[in-house]
């Protein structure tokens, strides 16, 4: 999906009990994880505002919690995360095909790069 001129996205920056009630009532999973992402150029609200891409919701507590664990600075695993949510609102995903995934997080990457630039 390409992202027109004037799109338009929400980001949300929650606490682990906050997507943890997210990622249980829309996913089914249970449990904190660091991002959701909520698209809304698909399904049957799609055409009420064509430039709303969608909701990207992160957890502080897991993305801060993940740099710590993996030594990572704290606000640029905190940007890819926010990139990986908006990739997932424009139609990629990782969790069907192993290639997939792997051009997901190389994009990822590319993008973190380009924005710390």
């Amino acid at each position: 999906m390409a992202c027109a001129e004037g799109s338009e996205l929400s980001l949300v920056l929650t606490d682990d009990p906050g997507i943890t009630v997210l990622n249980q009532d829309y996913l089914g999973r249970p449990g904190p994880t660091n991002v959701l992402a909520f698209p809304m150029a698909e399904g049957q609200f799609a055409e009420m505002n064509p430039g709303l891409l969608g909701d990207v919701v992160v957890s502080v507590d897991t993305a801060w919690r993940e740099a710590a664990d993996n030594g990572l600075e704290p606000d640029e695993h905190f940007m890819r995360l926010v990139i990986h949510g908006i990739l997932h609102l424009l139609g990629h995903d990782h969790l069907q095909d192993e290639d997939q995934a792997r051009a997901m997080e190389e994009l990822t990457e590319r993008l973190l790069e380009q924005s710390a630039g």
